[in-house]
């Protein structure tokens, strides 16, 4: 099987040619009408992280970026703690392929807020989850939303960092939900522990 950054570079355009790829801001019949749609996965065999949201906000569902809105420190905190070697847009989210790092979600459909995701939602989108990892194989799967871990994979009681449960050979690491609306983090505290997580998986290999 090829690696991430032989498949990743062929087809992906560089960084720096996306730049221009923005969509118009969504209007509110866009929101609205964006309600539980989805948007592809950014994903490639033996990627070095895996990213994994909790569900496509609205905004994100309408342009097709992952974490799209503006507001969401996603993309940022990612610079911040060295993942990428200046800020992204979301228009360039497939340019992390050939870095190692990929993009999915928990749950596939878009909500107006992650509180409309049930629980039943969340432990289906792990069963889904857990067979994707398995066929892509990454090295580490970073879960954004402690909460939302804690309810899917049913370990009530997890933390933040590295968990000791795997699927198959891939490592689990619980991370921060990076959305603006999540006020127990501030963006320094978010990107000092996405760094550990790049320290850990750039110690290992």
């Amino acid at each position: 099987m090829q690696s991430y950054a032989t498949r990743a570079s062929a087809r992906d355009p560089s960084p720096s040619s996306r730049l221009g790829m923005t969509r118009p801001t969504p209007t509110k019949a866009d929101l609205l009408a964006a309600a539980g749609k989805t948007l592809p996965d950014v994903i490639a065999p033996n990627l070095r992280v895996l990213f994994c949201g909790i569900n496509p906000g609205l905004y994100t569902a309408a342009v097709q970026q992952h974490f799209g809105r503006p507001g969401n420190r996603f993309w940022p905190v990612l610079h911040g703690a060295g993942f990428t070697p200046r800020l992204f847009h979301p228009s360039e989210q497939r340019a992390l392929l050939p870095l190692g790092y990929g993009i999915t979600n928990l749950v596939a459909r878009a909500t107006a807020a992650a509180a409309e995701v049930s629980d039943d939602e969340l432990a289906a989108g792990a069963r889904i989850l857990a067979r994707k990892v398995r066929r892509y194989s990454p090295h580490v799967l970073a879960i954004v939303g402690v909460g939302a871990y804690r309810t899917g994979f049913g370990r009530p009681r997890a933390s933040l960092g590295l968990q000791e449960e795997t699927i198959g050979a891939t490592r689990i690491w619980v991370l921060p939900n990076p959305s603006g609306l999540n006020a127990n983090y501030q963006a320094a505290q978010m990107v000092k522990l996405f760094r550990e997580l790049r320290e850990a998986t750039c110690s290992n290999g």
